[in-house]
């Protein structure tokens, strides 16, 4: 019920897109958004980009301590979708590469020219009723950021991780927002490791589960037993995609907090150590899961093995049971004429009372020992 109760929490607050914001603009199919920012305000109105990167450039030039900057959003562009901003921009041949291309890279932190590149992987809670031997757990998707003096570009791969919200919330802060393009790449990057966190605790429920399974009076035995170790290594490949997103994140982070660049505003650089000791805290989670899905499967292992010898023992013990009437009854099965008793009265019914008597014997003793 707990459970339950958990995942329904979690689909009422999840994050969600308001469509109506009108931060979101209908640019075209990969641009969700661009829109201007001046001292930390959003600037009115809809335009293309290369209209909002000439007002904010006249903004900065007109006042110099101005950290005026445009914000472009776009999901899962192509590479002629993503051309004309690279034009636009000046961007290097490799950030459009990690922007547009296939979303296998690595987490990073890159500088290029004047611009700065930060791959994030990011994670969601595939929710399901009951985990099952296929049941995925985990998503992963990817965000780009591109950073330079006065713009940020922000690219996602992936059906979950919506960056909608989060430009909401941004813009009810706008002094955070005026300390220029680095404001929005440590947002990004606190709302990728929350989510982090987020995830590692709907999958703490999923182990749970199977935890309680397995230490149930059934594990171990038939075909129960087989689908709980199917469970169980489900659950650790999860995991496996889970530090492959977050592990390499660790590097980036403290870069960030530690290098000077002049991309990243000496206020915000204190931010990315918040940032670093979140993943350090959910790596660590993840990293007691897996060493506690380790030892979930041992003991599921030796529970089967367990469930198996005692099986073995009854088996021999009804064998050793029913060896007794059968080893009379073959010698009494024997043709010969002058077998002892065989012609006695009492003979029958004193054979069927020694069987029983040492049936009902064995029968005592292998129950005594915990055979039966």
């Amino acid at each position: 019920m707990i459970r339950n109760l958990r995942r329904a929490v979690r689909r009422a607050y999840g994050r969600t897109v308001d469509l109506s914001h009108p931060a979101r603009s209908p640019l075209g199919s990969a641009v969700v958004n661009c829109v201007g920012y001046a001292d930390g305000a959003r600037q009115a109105g809809h335009c293309p980009a290369e209209e909002a990167l000439r007002r904010v450039r006249k903004e900065n030039s007109q006042n110099p301590g101005s950290n005026s900057f445009v914000w472009i959003g776009l999901h899962e562009p192509t590479h002629e979708e993503f051309a004309s901003l690279a034009e636009l921009f000046g961007l290097h041949r490799l950030t459009v590469e990690d922007a547009v291309g296939v979303t296998h890279h690595r987490p990073k932190v890159v500088p290029y020219d004047d611009t700065l590149l930060a791959v994030f992987k990011t994670v969601g809670y595939a929710e399901h009723d009951q985990l099952t031997a296929t049941s995925q757990v985990v998503e992963t998707g990817q965000i780009t950021v591109i950073i330079g003096r006065d713009f940020v570009i922000t690219v996602r791969h992936g059906r979950h991780g919506s960056l909608g919200p989060l430009r909401e919330a941004l813009e009810t802060a706008p002094e955070q927002l005026a300390k220029g393009p680095s404001s929005v790449l440590h947002a990004v990057a606190d709302f990728v490791v929350d989510e982090y966190v987020a995830v590692a605790d709907a999958v703490q429920d999923d182990i749970e589960a199977v935890e309680t399974a397995v230490f149930s009076e059934q594990a171990g035995r038939g075909a129960a037993g087989r689908s709980e170790a199917g469970r169980i290594y489900q659950l650790k490949r999860e995991l496996l995609e889970f530090k492959r997103a977050l592990s390499p994140l660790s590097r980036p982070l403290d870069a960030l907090a530690t290098q000077p660049t002049t991309l990243i505003a000496q206020d915000i650089r204190p931010y990315f150590r918040d940032v670093s000791d979140h993943l350090a805290r959910a790596a660590e989670q993840i990293n007691g899961f897996d060493s506690l899905l380790d030892s979930i499967l041992q003991a599921h292992l030796a529970q089967m093995t367990v469930a198996q010898n005692e099986d073995m023992r009854k088996i021999t013990a009804w064998a050793a049971i029913v060896a007794v009437p059968t080893m009379v009854c073959g010698v009494y099965g024997m043709n010969f004429d002058y077998i002892p008793e065989l012609r006695w009265t009492y003979g029958y019914p004193l054979v069927l009372g020694v069987i029983a008597v040492a049936c009902f014997l064995l029968h005592r003793g292998f129950r005594r020992n915990g055979w039966l």
